[in-house]
């Protein structure tokens, strides 16, 4: 009967992913009453990885010890026991075995015992967390091979397109000679290239571009996009991927996770239509000017830590005088209170140099965990209309949401989720809550031998500044290279500035030159060599140090702010001390850095501004808490948004329209 058939049935999800977990009320009674069997079993099940690992050592010398024809029998039957038993069992051994001889054939490098284990805990579906210069790229690569050789299509998403080109690149020889094929999405691709690297067995692609190409395979699935009507789409002679790039959502490896799955799920991803630009330049001028006629204390209120803007009563009731001589669309209360709230956010809250540069007459956003540019990325709302009229350039259209998702709603959709990053502790109770991510301590190969030499505050900014040029001066006359580490443009504006002043050569990293990345970089590790850099620099960068530097102390980085996060300071002090080399960190703050604004009236600021120990003392405490503070408001932020997706879901369910 099957002989006769003239059409192959369809595969069993022609777009696989995983439907959204549905909240429950009781869904916190039981996270806690079953955290302690869930980290028992977690313990468990890291007795049984490390038993895998030993057993790979165990294998490794006579792979070793075979010719190439002899290792790619070997790469042979390991697919077929993969394809057949999955990633369990003797076949898991013995995959981390020949993987790992692979690898030192192909790419000169062996993975260690823990970079096995850390592959393991990928392929285990966790957050493996690792320390900076651990080789989180090989030991993703490991994983992300065992799954495809089982048979998975496979995501590695990196923080950016020059992470995901250089890894995808640096490990091609690997995958091929296990038979893989790799494909890397980068921005300014055409749909049919981002096609043909989806179709690979592994696939590099950033955060951002994998999330648009999601939204846009919704638009082109449309209302067949349920995997019913998929299924009877290709059964009788139609096909799931007419204007679709991706495969699905199988298994997906996150690089920086604690960057994509936490940092960067504050902002919505929005694919839109676009409007008359002459109209939203003249609704943009009047929003302006009405958020200038009202008056800061009296008519708003500034939530910095929350970056909102309130209005008060007073602010209401000066509105809508304003709004009726204005007449139109201004005198509706909703529309008039939402366009001042984005104007006073565009005026007070959202600064050049800081949130966004001005290039070619264009506003370009910088994201603030990153340090980079993102590219065709504008706010939402209006509020990008009104930031242009506020720096005089050309009024741009504004987009109207035709689809929209968040990272937090968009990786919850994959068949499996795992990740990897050097800093994921702190987040681990959101992971849990929002990803059902657990995160799972990977040691180092070699005990870290970073020199933390502490934090000293000082009064004044240009204090400040004047410390971290001295200190920059003595450390490159050691010979020994700096890293100077900023949170916006304008403060490595600033500190660039001063290092000409003192006659220091010096290299520039941020958003305003990231075409020369790669080079900076390179140079970076080079004796007596002062770097200045926002969190371009942070994470994913691999600061190569020469023997003579090794010898003198290695890198040393200098933090000049506080980030919003204590992940992202960690993630920079662990440029240094990679691997097992030597290292220094420290930070120099001041009493006048933004950070603070968010704690204007605590009472330790009486104590800060003592001389002396005590003053120090108070002064480090008091960045604790404002950075306590953002992490909090933060993640209510977070939550919030994640809250009013799932009600906008239910919302455009129940009235039969797409997301």
């Amino acid at each position: 009967m099957s002989a006769t058939l003239a059409f192959a049935l369809p595969e069993l999800e022609p777009y696989p992913e995983r439907r959204e977990p549905k909240r429950h009320w009781l869904d916190p009674v039981e996270t806690a009453l079953l955290a302690a069997p869930r980290a028992l079993a977690a313990s468990f099940r890291l007795r049984r990885l490390r038993a895998t690992v030993a057993a790979a050592a165990a294998a490794e010398p006579a792979l070793r010890a075979a010719a190439d024809a002899g290792l790619d029998a070997a790469i042979a039957a390991l697919r077929e026991a993969l394809r057949r038993h999955g990633t369990q069992g003797p076949a898991l051994a013995r995959g981390c075995a020949v993987l790992r001889e692979v690898s030192r054939r192909r790419l000169g490098l062996r993975h260690h015992d823990v970079q096995l284990l850390g592959a393991l805990v990928i392929l285990d579906g966790r957050v493996a967390e690792m320390d900076t210069g651990e080789g989180k790229t090989l030991t993703a690569a490991l994983a992300a091979a065992l799954a495809a050789l089982a048979g998975w299509p496979t995501h590695v998403v990196t923080v950016n397109d020059y992470l995901a080109e250089r890894d995808a690149g640096e490990l091609a020889p690997f995958y091929r000679a296990l038979g893989l094929s790799v494909g890397t999405v980068v921005h300014g691709q055409d749909a049919a290239a981002r096609a043909a690297a989806y179709r690979c067995d592994i696939a590099y692609c950033s955060n951002k571009e994998l999330a648009f190409d999601y939204l846009r395979d919704r638009l082109a699935l449309g209302p067949a996009a349920g995997t019913a009507r998929l299924k009877l789409r290709c059964l009788f002679g139609g096909t799931a991927a007419r204007g679709v790039v991706l495969r699905g959502l199988p298994f997906a490896i996150v690089d920086e996770a604690d960057s994509v799955l936490v940092d960067e799920a504050r902002t919505p991803l929005i694919i839109s239509r676009q409007t008359d630009a002459a109209a939203e330049r003249a609704w943009a001028a009047e929003a302006l000017a009405l958020g200038d006629a009202l008056e800061e204390g009296r008519d708003f209120r500034l939530a910095r830590d929350e970056r909102r803007v309130r209005l008060t009563e007073p602010g209401r009731a000066r509105l809508a005088e304003l709004g009726a001589a204005m007449g139109g669309l201004w005198a509706g209360r909703i529309r008039r209170e939402e366009a001042a709230r984005q104007a006073l956010s565009a005026r007070h809250l959202f600064q050049r140099g800081d949130q966004y540069l001005v290039r070619d007459g264009k506003v370009e956003i910088v994201d603030e965990h990153t340090g980079r540019v993102m590219a065709d990325r504008s706010w939402s709302d209006g509020l990008h209309q009104i930031v242009e009229v506020k720096e005089g350039v050309a009024v741009t259209t504004r987009k109207l949401a035709m689809a929209r998702m968040t990272y937090q709603r968009l990786f919850r959709r994959y068949r499996r989720l795992s990740g990897m990053t050097g800093t994921a502790r702190e987040a681990r109770a959101e992971f849990w809550s929002v990803y059902r991510l657990r995160v799972a301590r990977v040691p180092p190969n070699l005990p870290s031998r970073l020199a933390r030499g502490g934090v000293v505050v000082v009064p004044t900014l240009a204090e400040k500044w004047a410390r971290v040029v001295a200190r920059s001066a003595a450390l490159a006359a050691a010979g020994r290279p700096v890293l100077v580490g900023t949170r916006s443009v304008m403060a490595s504006r600033t500190i660039s500035a001063a290092l000409d002043a003192a006659g220091l050569a010096h290299a520039v990293l941020n958003a305003e030159n990231d075409s020369a990345e790669a080079e900076v970089v390179a140079a970076a590790g080079r004796a007596g060599r002062i770097t200045v850099a926002t969190n371009m620099a942070g994470r994913g960068v691999d600061i190569r140090l020469p023997p003579e530097v090794v010898a003198r102390g290695g890198l040393h980085v200098i933090l000049t702010e506080r980030h919003d996060a204590g992940r992202i300071d960690r993630q920079l002090e662990g440029r240094a001390g990679r691997r097992g080399e030597p290292g220094g960190a420290e930070a120099i703050l001041s009493l006048q850095d933004p950070l603070l604004d968010l704690v204007p009236r605590h009472p330790l600021w009486l104590l800060a501004r003592l001389p002396g120990g005590p003053g120090q003392a108070a002064a480090r405490r008091l960045f604790g808490v404002a950075q306590r503070r953002a992490e909090a408001a933060q993640f209510q932020a977070r939550r919030d948004l994640l809250e009013q997706e799932r009600r906008l879901g239910e919302m455009l369910a129940f009235a039969g329209e797409g997301e």
